[in-house]
């Protein structure tokens, strides 16, 4: 039997309709419609990713990075080509593909050449973050950040992208990049430090 697209379109009339009305919100910026959208695709399309690129964690930082992207080009979402949730995992595919050989390149650089490519500006990357680095404590500080800020430090953090790749990554200009990521980890600073004092209370 023939193996199944990743993308394949199964889901009913009503749901495609649906769908697509949620798409043209999102479009229209509705972070309602978005909610609902993610809510409604976002199992399927974790699949995908899970069956690529294996590692669950690193599946749910792919997710994140898809949806960042549906959400900034729900607009290009033709209805006349398909479904919405195959466009979504037909995206989610490729971006999964894309982190498995980033990952393996970067593997390899670093056992060549050392891990200088990801070393991060010394006034930006502080103590902070590397200190306070646990998974639960890192995700609360990533939600106060744009999505864009947000996926920045999880494409260089997670998948262990220099600045440059992430820029490739994204279609943006390296500035851009730069930019978005001191003005992200200075919230993540902020916050992360908030933290520690809730933790530990107030240092005299």
């Amino acid at each position: 039997m023939a193996a199944r697209s990743p993308h394949t379109d199964d889901v009913d009339d009503h749901a495609v309709d649906t769908l697509s009305a949620l798409a043209a919100a999102v479009a229209k910026g509705d972070h309602a419609a978005f909610a609902q959208l993610y809510d409604l695709t976002s199992a399927r399309v974790f699949g995908v990713v899970l069956r690529v690129v294996v590692n669950r964690a690193l599946a749910e930082e792919v997710l994140q990075e898809v949806y960042v992207y549906v959400w900034q080009n729900a607009s290009k979402f033709v209805a006349a080509k398909g479904s919405l949730q195959a466009w979504i995992s037909t995206i989610a595919y490729r971006r999964a593909v894309d982190c498995v050989r980033a990952s393996q390149a970067s593997h390899d650089r670093d056992r060549h050449v050392g891990s200088r490519s990801l070393v991060w500006d010394a006034d930006v990357a502080s103590d902070a973050v590397d200190h306070y680095l646990e998974r639960a404590h890192l995700r609360a500080a990533l939600a106060l950040l744009s999505p864009d800020q947000r996926l920045c430090v999880e494409l260089a953090y997670t998948a262990g992208l220099t600045q440059s790749q992430i820029a490739a990554r994204l279609g943006q200009p390296l500035g851009t990049v730069k930019s978005r990521t001191r003005t992200a980890l200075r919230e993540l600073r902020r916050a992360l430090q908030g933290r520690a004092g809730l933790g530990m209370g107030a240092v005299a």
